[in-house]
């Protein structure tokens, strides 16, 4: 297999639903949500692998929620594209029973946190912005009307930026780190 086929130099390619023949823009929306989610899954990548092997949240080490989280990614970016593919209303649940345990095991936010406590927290709160700009952009295109993205997908993706912020705190709360509030000077 080529990596690479020259087929899209000329600012075209295919979707898994294209018609025969038939290529769409790389300046359509799908292309631009696609390229955040592939951003996103990359930097959950990172993240995964800076994840100490001991680190567990409810019994589930830290770097199999984040694999997971990268499987869903795959899921969501196949059903941008076109695969009769979504992320299954189940793994909204647990990801959103996830974010609860975490956070009934945190103490209490009462303001805005300043990012980075250790160098994984740190790329976990990457992913957390990144997360946002991706679910704006699976917004966008969903509203466009040029892909319908199914509800369970959305929540999942609107679900994600909780659960890296949770999962930033959790981490630096189990490495004993002190978060502190901007002092907006």
């Amino acid at each position: 297999m080529s990596f690479f086929t020259g087929k899209g130099d000329g600012g075209t390619t295919k979707l898994f639903d294209s018609p025969q023949g038939v290529r769409v823009s790389k300046s359509s929306p799908i292309f631009e949500c696609l390229g955040q989610l592939d951003e996103l899954n990359s930097i959950t990548g990172w993240c995964k692998v800076a994840c100490p092997d001991d680190l567990s949240i409810d019994g589930r080490l830290g770097k199999d929620i984040l694999r997971e989280v990268q499987n869903h990614l795959f899921t969501i970016q196949a059903e941008v594209a076109g695969a009769p593919k979504s992320v299954p209303p189940e793994s909204v649940e647990e990801v959103s029973a996830l974010i609860k345990s975490i956070e009934s095991q945190l103490p209490e936010v009462k303001s805005f946190l300043v990012p980075g406590g250790t160098e994984f927290s740190a790329r976990l709160d990457i992913a957390r912005a990144i997360s946002r700009r991706a679910e704006r952009r699976l917004v966008m295109l969903h509203e466009s009307g040029e892909r319908a993205v199914s509800e369970s997908s959305r929540a999942y993706a609107n679900r994600l930026s909780s659960l890296f912020y949770a999962f930033t705190r959790f981490t630096n709360h189990h490495f004993s780190v002190i978060e502190y509030p901007p002092e907006y000077k």
